[in-house]
C-alpha cells in the first residue's frame, strides 16, 4: 500500500464505506450541498456487494449550514479549553 498524501490546507479527504451504492451516493450529496467537492470516485468496498466512495471537499468554500458550524467550531477550539 502506498503512503496517502496530505490533502492541501482546508481540503479535507472523505471515504465513505457502505453496503449499498445508494446510500453512498445520498451521503456525498449531502456533502456537496455543504462544501465544494472534487468528482467522486466509487470502487468496490469487499466482495460482498459493498462500495467505497472517495471525495476530497473543501472547506474553505463551505456553504450554510457548514459554514455556520465550521465558523463555530474554529472559534470556540482557539483557546484551547473545553467548554462545560
Amino acid at each position: 500500500m502506498q503512503p496517502q498524501e496530505t490533502p492541501p490546507d482546508g481540503h479535507a479527504d472523505v471515504r465513505i464505506v457502505t453496503a449499498s451504492p445508494e446510500v453512498a451516493r445520498r451521503v456525498a450529496e449531502v456533502l456537496r450541498h455543504c462544501f465544494a467537492t472534487t468528482e467522486q470516485r466509487s470502487y468496490p468496498a469487499d466482495t460482498e456487494g459493498g462500495t467505497r466512495l472517495e471525495l476530497t471537499v473543501d472547506t474553505t468554500s463551505a456553504a450554510e449550514p457548514a459554514r455556520s458550524w465550521l465558523e463555530t467550531s474554529r472559534s470556540s477550539g482557539q483557546d484551547g479549553r473545553r467548554r462545560k
